[in-house]
């Protein structure tokens, strides 16, 4: 069995500055992306793992409406977010 290792997607300078501000869109969205990377992960191991299947359903529906709320709101944040973390852009955008 493979142990989940956390993935880190931002520097130590970018982590303390976020780590200020836990509550905002984008700190939210980096977090349910590595949530996401993980069960990923976990699912290429386990493939018949419904209810880690069902809870990655989820919370990509959470990142994709934060990403919608952040895409009204500022565009130039989301532009920028979307590139750091490099994810697509979701359709209904």
């Amino acid at each position: 069995m493979v142990k989940n290792s956390f993935i880190s997607l931002l520097s130590q300078e970018e982590k303390e500055e976020k780590e200020e501000n836990r509550g905002s869109v984008e700190f939210q969205i980096l977090s349910f992306t590595n949530k996401i990377l993980r069960l990923t992960s976990h699912l290429e191991l386990h493939k018949k793992d419904f209810l880690s299947k069902r809870g990655l359903q989820k919370i990509l529906g959470k990142r994709r409406r934060m990403l919608v709320y952040l895409s009204k709101k500022n565009r130039v944040r989301y532009k920028k977010l979307i590139d750091e973390l490099d994810i697509r852009e979701p359709k209904n955008c």
